[in-house]
């Protein structure tokens, strides 16, 4: 957005102000200006064709005689409009003239042998038109006949001009409008602002009689109308053009421009309806879903309940703080209009917008909270612009809905709060030039402020940090001494649940996972997959893409479509892991977990220099788990347990819960056939269940400088034994002196009976402090033999 000084001189008296030291001070202040801009050229001055005759050297050039004032120069111009007795914009030598970002001078040059001392120009030349086709067949610029010979020919067209392109933080994008950036010009100069002018003069006829409004939803918090008869449609005056041309908007006729001029000067939209095609009846109400209404660029756009629209009754006019329907636009028949100014709710206006593709400067400003006070201001001010350069007349009186809580915004803030937030030396005085320049009322009493912030400053808000800054900024941040802070400092160190996530991660890399991070939002239809424990999801209210429109309760839905990716690309070894916060709800009350999701398929590519690379299979899978959860100081606590009641997706046959102290923390297996044809095994569990178990500190164990035992013994036993059963049979058998089991086989065959399986174990046996003997181990050896083939009626295998 781009604020014109010139227009800023209306309010405030900048005309002998250095423009770019303006813009420091501004700056200073807190409002970014980015760039500086002027159209003033030096040198430039309105001439008078004197003589022109054809070039002797040329059958397009002209050599003109020209009276610039001070002194009648030769200049050869090719332009096929130019000829005795018109008025032109003349470069003089020494003019810089505009040649993209950069400038050219003009010099005294020699033409075809013909001496040329300037230059005639036309307006693409100087910047102020866009250099076409149709702009450059019309030649040089004829001025009117009675412009005055040696002035400044941009003074004279009123575009001579410096520009501030600005940089705003969000919540002060009020300054993107001329009178509220002149507030800010007023308090940086110490100056008061000048309103402009809002008279007219109103018939006799009451508005009452032309019109009635009904306001039909919460939706809408002020709307105002007026009525203006016989508007005449006509080009604008240049001031007008120029000053929208400068903002970027494109002049149109002399009463649309007036509704863009108010709205870039107050920062309130406003809409003209077309009186005759309206009738006499506005009705303001939210939209049906289904409803259609032709915009004013002749779209067809779909409707939704939650639109605002305004209508006469029954037929759509506009959809509110949007665009205008087409039906009721402003045309060059128009006579009479009906002039809307209004506040609606900013959320309706901005997903509407945003739904229609139709984001306009209105829109952008209607989706802000606006000033109640220039709501009216607008209107009125838009009546005295209609009967100023339209000819119109006024209906008296004016129709208002207002449901605009007024309460002022009263803070509270002593001149001690000033100096201990600020760190700086603020006096009583400082406070209270500050608070005027600012145009802010207030009461002091005994260093005690009572301050009443203006309603055109929305950006405030009713706390005392936000009044300390605002004399700050005027006070200048550079004021500011440096000291060194005072406090008491401590080592920092990582909240304990953030440390366990970091080793935790440490340890899948150093297993030979990859970490991915993937997105948070997934579709509706995804959300139901993969969970466990399932919970209400979490849907956003206007989500940009269906794809992304629920907030994940498992991670497994992202890491998939990492894997999918992979496969689809013929990577066929992979090992990815994440670990990230999960949400959803339940009974109202919303849930936030963090978890770790890993996936495995292909070759697992472990110790590759010493080709230790395995297929990757459940066991694989259930042995990283186990690594972990025994890294993690687990031993013994833990249990891995077939489940029927894990997600559709995972495979009912190979799979695992895992339980810590008793409690299920997640699962793994399997995909199932119907999800992936590869061999895919996944596995999530809750971290934040997983930190809640307390493990003591890792000891350091001396290595054993005794020799250990090993035996070998093959179990033959129905297959209906679960491996982990014979485990934990053994090691209640084996006592202290067992120190590991190891399953090294498993086998069904030919050589046993089909309802039988062989499982291998290796059992390893020690002592701390002293060398076992075989007899001791034998016993031990043959007690666990003796109690599984008792329980498990199983039998030992001899080959």
């Amino acid at each position: 957005m781009a604020i014109s000084l010139n227009w800023i001189n209306d309010y405030v008296d900048v005309k002998n102000e250095d423009k770019v030291d303006l813009a420091n001070k501004i700056t200073a202040s807190g409002i970014n200006i980015e760039k500086v801009t002027t159209t003033k050229i030096d040198n430039l001055v309105v001439g008078e064709v004197i003589e022109c005759t054809n070039h002797p050297d040329s059958d397009h050039l002209h050599v003109c005689m020209v009276n610039v004032g001070s002194e009648t120069l030769q200049i050869v111009c090719g332009a096929s409009n130019v000829r005795t007795g018109i008025k032109v914009i003349v470069a003089l030598p020494k003019a810089k003239l505009p040649d993209g970002d950069k400038l050219f001078e003009i010099k005294k040059s020699v033409i075809r042998g013909v001496e040329s001392n300037g230059m005639l120009c036309a307006l693409f030349e100087l910047g102020l038109e866009e250099k076409t086709e149709e702009n450059y067949s019309k030649g040089i610029c004829e001025l009117d006949k009675n412009a005055p010979v040696g002035v400044n020919a941009l003074d004279y067209l009123n575009v001579s001009d410096t520009t501030y392109e600005l940089d705003l933080n969000p919540n002060r994008t009020d300054c993107n409008n001329h009178i509220p950036f002149a507030y800010e010009v007023a308090a940086v100069l110490k100056k008061q602002v000048t309103m402009p002018d809002i008279s007219f003069k109103e018939l006799d006829e009451k508005i009452d009689n032309q019109v009635s409004l009904d306001v039909t939803t919460p939706n809408v918090y002020m709307y105002n109308l007026m009525i203006a008869k016989d508007v005449k449609i006509k080009e604008s005056p240049d001031f007008i053009k120029h000053r929208l041309e400068v903002a970027g908007v494109r002049s149109i006729n002399n009463v649309v421009d007036i509704s863009n001029y108010v709205m870039l000067e107050y920062g309130q939209p406003l809409h003209f309806f077309d009186k005759d095609v309206v009738g006499d009846k506005i009705v303001v109400r939210m939209a049906k879903d289904g409803e259609v209404i032709t915009t004013l660029d002749k779209e067809e756009r779909d409707l939704i309940k939650d639109d605002i629209l305004i209508t006469d009754g029954d037929t759509p006019l506009c959809v509110a703080g949007v665009m205008g329907g087409l039906n009721s636009g402003i045309t060059d028949k128009t006579k009479n209009i009906l002039i809307e100014s209004a506040m609606f709710n900013p959320y309706n206006i901005r997903y509407t917008s945003i739904r229609l593709g139709l984001r306009s400067e209105a829109s952008l400003r209607f989706e802000k909270p606006l000033n109640y006070e220039y709501c009216l201001l607008a209107l009125k001010r838009a009546c005295h612009l209609l009967e100023k350069y339209a000819d119109a007349k006024i209906v008296k009186g004016s129709l208002s809905y207002d449901k605009v809580d007024k309460t002022p915004k009263v803070i509270k803030v002593t001149l001690k709060d000033f100096n201990s937030i600020l760190g700086m030396k603020v006096t009583n005085n400082d406070v209270k030039e500050t608070l005027t320049n600012l145009g802010f009322d207030y009461q002091e009493n005994n260093d005690n402020y009572e301050v009443i912030v203006p309603n055109r400053r929305q950006d405030i808000y009713p706390q005392k940090e936000d009044i300390i800054e605002e004399v700050g900024r005027l006070m200048g941040y550079d004021n500011i001494e440096p000291t060194l802070p005072l406090i008491r400092t401590k080592k920092g160190e990582y909240r304990s649940n953030i440390k366990f996530r970091k080793i935790i991660s440490k340890r899948m890399r150093s297993l030979g996972f990859n970490e991915i991070r993937t997105y948070t939002l997934i579709s509706e239809g995804d959300s139901q997959k993969y969970i466990y424990n399932f919970n209400k999801p979490i849907k956003l209210l206007k989500p940009m893409l269906k794809e992304r429109s629920v907030i994940r309760q498992s991670l497994l839905n992202s890491l998939m479509e990492v894997v999918n990716y992979n496969l689809s690309k013929k990577n066929k070894d992979i090992y990815l892991y994440e670990i990230a916060n999960v949400y959803s709800e339940k009974d109202n009350e919303f849930f936030e977990d963090t978890k770790l999701a890993f996936a495995m398929t292909g070759k697992y590519l472990f110790n590759t220099w010493n080709s230790l690379n395995y297929t990757t299979d459940f066991y694989l899978i259930k042995g990283v788990i186990e690594n972990l959860l025994e890294f993690l100081g687990l031993n013994n606590r833990y249990s891995l347990t077939l489940s029927g009641n894990l997600p559709k997706e995972i495979h009912p046959k190979i799979n695992c819960e895992i339980i810590v102290d008793g409690k299920s923390i997640g699962y793994f297996g399997k995909l199932h056939p119907n999800v992936s044809k590869e061999d895919v095994y996944i596995c999530e569990m809750s971290l934040s269940a997983l930190f809640e178990h307390k493990t003591s500190d890792v000891k350091y164990i001396e290595l054993n400088k005794y020799p250990t035992i090993e035996k070998d013994v093959a179990f033959v036993l129905d297959k209906s034994v679960l491996a982990e059963s014979l485990v934990k049979d053994i090691k209640s058998y084996g006592g202290k002196l067992l120190t590991n089991i190891k399953i090294f086989d498993i086998y069904t065959g030919d050589k046993i009976d089909d309802s039988k399986k062989s499982i291998a174990y290796n059992l390893t046996f020690e002592d701390k402090t002293r060398t076992l003997t075989e007899e001791e181990v034998m016993e031990i050896f043959n007690k666990i033999i003796d109690n599984i083939c008792t329980k498990y009626n199983a039998s030992i295998r001899d080959k």
